[in-house]
């Protein structure tokens, strides 16, 4: 029997997809699993037992993930399980930067029992004239799950479509309309997009991207979409190239002192995921990720430890070890469990960046007494018994 223990309200169409042999529990330090959407996790003792945290979304910025990777603690998330939701807030959030829709209703609204508004509406309009996106260069900025979806929409809506991603995966280069304009220089989309959006993870090479450097590479009256991470902007200085007339529009997905109630800025308070649909999807792979990882050892959509499947074991046990990614180590493995009369019927080993993961299915049970030998080679984080 595994525990799991949810952080957050997590949708009930996921956690009704756990199998019989999974409970929930109301004591984190009981939980093998936890499931988690916003909340921090970087102030929390880990106990001994957690074996894997999933995170319903894409960000992982609210869990410590160095920690968990020396503690063997597997993290997932779920690429791509809300960026239909997303993908339709950023089409949103383009048209109401093109148009000022904002301005118009926001006018409507203040004449409130004006008997003549229709009247006076269409003297006013004027001031909330916009452009058509139609024609208009877009620009995006990573050609994940979500830059690929936005592409494609803008092709149907007549836009001439650039994208960058020096990394684009070949699922996504599959799914990519073959009339998105694929660049190998940011500085291309700075310098030739009417209107840019950004879908790249938050990470060090990326935090502040979009910076006064980068702005003044851009068009003047370039619109702006950020519905990624609000620290890849520096918003100070989108402010300051409002002001100057540099950016027509910032539209943000991530409410914050900088923006809100800023000239020049449409700010959303972190709505892109929050749909049903959205929701859902995310509960469900969240919750599928964890019970394939608990129940076999194999790992899909991890963000710390690599994937590796080897599917339903069949023979006596199952070994799953943490380690560093470092020479020698399976050798040492294998001649630990040879040395104890245990029989290796299949191994698998991935790594990535510093850490490793090694999967063997052994002919005959495991014993404590092995799992100390494993536990005591000099690199290894954790060692697991799967079966």
């Amino acid at each position: 029997m595994f525990q799991y223990y949810c952080m957050n309200p997590i949708a009930k169409v996921g956690l009704d997809g756990f199998r019989e042999n999974f409970k929930q529990t109301e004591e984190v330090a009981q939980a093998d699993g936890i499931l988690v959407r916003s909340a921090s996790m970087h102030d929390m003792e880990f106990s001994d037992r957690l074996l894997a945290v999933a995170r319903a979304g894409a960000g992982v910025n609210n869990i410590p993930l160095e920690q968990c990777s020396e503690k063997g603690i597997v993290v997932f998330n779920t690429p791509g399980a809300n960026a239909n939701g997303v993908k339709e807030l950023v089409i949103a959030g383009m048209l109401l930067a093109s148009r000022d829709i904002v301005g118009g209703i926001a006018w409507v609204k203040s004449q409130a029992g004006n008997e003549d508004v229709d009247k006076a509406a269409e003297k006013e309009k004027k001031k909330f004239a916009g452009t058509e996106i139609e024609n208009k260069k877009l620009g995006i900025i990573g050609l994940g799950a979500i830059g690929v979806r936005v592409a494609n929409v803008a092709k149907h809506m007549g836009m001439e479509v650039y994208g960058y991603d020096p990394y684009v995966s070949v699922d996504a280069a599959w799914n990519l309309s073959r009339d998105v304009k694929h660049v190998l220089n940011v500085d291309e989309i700075y310098a030739e997009c009417d209107i840019i959006t950004i879908h790249v993870p938050l990470m060090d090479a990326t935090k502040g991207m979009i910076n006064e450097a980068a702005l003044s590479k851009m068009k003047d009256g370039v619109i702006l979409l950020n519905f990624a991470r609000d620290l890849l902007v520096d918003e100070k200085a989108v402010l300051a190239s409002i002001a100057a007339g540099k950016v027509r529009k910032y539209v943000s997905d991530f409410a914050n002192a900088t923006t809100a109630g800023q000239e020049g800025c449409i700010v959303i308070p972190h709505l892109g995921a929050s749909t049903e649909e959205s929701e859902d999807n995310c509960a469900r792979m969240a919750v599928r990720e964890l019970m394939e990882y608990l129940e076999n050892g194999n790992i899909r959509n991890s963000v710390n430890y690599p994937n590796c499947d080897m599917g339903v074991c069949d023979k006596a046990g199952r070994i799953a070890i943490f380690h560093k990614n470092i020479t020698n180590m399976i050798a040492k493995f294998t001649a630990a469990l040879g040395s104890n009369g245990i029989n290796i019927s299949d191994l698998t080993n991935k790594s990535r960046k510093e850490v490793a993961y090694t999967m063997i299915d052994v002919e005959s049970p495991v014993t404590n007494e092995i799992i100390q030998t494993l536990e005591e080679i000099d690199g290894v984080f954790r060692v697991r018994i799967v079966k």
